[in-house]
């Protein structure tokens, strides 16, 4: 079930609660209000619960809006960006660690192509620059050697970013 909640955050509506190197798994609802027996138009509670680690949960969230205004009648066009912001926070709050295995969030159209920093701690300039060529590079120090790189190794970063090099 951990798994199917995973994927639903990965693939389908929950995407917008996605965190990088994080597994959660989530499920939006979207409500009609009943009044008196009969559904209200136009009148829904939007939801979304999650969990993070999914694998190995150490919280829970659950949120709902009550009616929201302005918007499309998907939760997961209302509610999973809050609360991919409110796990941040609880992933900070409780230092929780990164997890591997995650699932890859299926891509979007508006989403930026990312790919994995390669390490070239240790490798020539040229060498570096060779295996770099999905970033933007930047150096200090002057030498022919990779000491140090940031961000590091197997990092998963936006084609374009930036990669800082640190030369002996």
């Amino acid at each position: 079930m951990r798994r199917a909640l995973e994927s639903v955050v990965a693939k389908g509506g929950g995407k917008a609660a996605y965190i990088e190197g994080y597994r959660v798994g989530g499920k939006t609802g979207t409500a009609q209000k009943v009044e008196n027996g009969q559904y209200l138009v136009g009148n829904y509670i939007m939801s979304f619960m999650a969990v993070v680690p999914s694998n190995n949960p150490e919280a829970v969230l659950y949120l709902a809006i009550d009616n929201p205004k302005h918007t499309a009648l998907l939760s997961s066009y209302t509610t999973t960006p809050i609360a991919r912001r409110i796990l941040l926070d609880i992933i900070d709050a409780l230092d929780i660690k990164k997890q591997p295995n995650e699932l890859e969030k299926d891509l979007e159209w508006t989403d930026k192509e990312t790919f994995k920093v390669p390490n070239v701690v240790g490798k020539s300039v040229a060498d570096a620059k060779k295996l770099l060529t999905n970033f933007n590079i930047e150096y200090t120090g002057t030498g022919e050697k990779v000491v140090s790189q940031s961000p590091e190794a197997n990092t998963k970063l936006e084609s374009g970013g930036t990669v800082r090099l640190l030369l002996e």
